[in-house]
């Protein structure tokens, strides 16, 4: 069983950073491949960004377009924690934030493929 428990969320004023941790339960965190994924009211879970499996040959990321150039994606796998740095934010990236864990799929950006989830973390970003 793994426990997700994410922090950082807050108000920021658009153009700001935040950045977003998500500490996981376990010893057994580097085998999984780490996702963030957003929910604004009224919308459905969207894909945000994915760190793979630490592996001799490095950690592949991916992110979605509308976080490319803005977001970046890290691990630490010895403080069993993943980041979501988030820069140049804009209003319509408020939403709460949740991360998640799996660990079959080498790039998975659909959240049915994730197998454990944090409670979020609201982000607000006023203009």
């Amino acid at each position: 069983q793994v426990q997700l428990v994410e922090s950082g969320g807050g108000l920021v004023q658009a153009g700001g950073s935040l950045r977003l941790s998500c500490a996981s339960s376990g010893r057994t965190f580097s085998s999984y491949a780490m996702g963030w994924f957003r929910q604004a009211p009224g919308k459905e879970r969207e894909f945000v960004a994915t760190i793979g499996w630490s592996t001799w040959s490095g950690t592949k990321t991916y992110y979605a377009d509308s976080a490319k150039g803005r977001f970046t994606i890290s691990r630490d796998n010895a403080k069993n924690t993943v980041y979501l740095q988030m820069n140049s934010l804009k209003p319509e990236d408020t939403a709460v934030y949740y991360c998640a864990a799996q660990s079959r799929i080498s790039r998975a950006t659909m959240a049915y493929e994730y197998d454990y989830w944090g409670q979020g973390t609201q982000v607000t970003v006023s203009s």
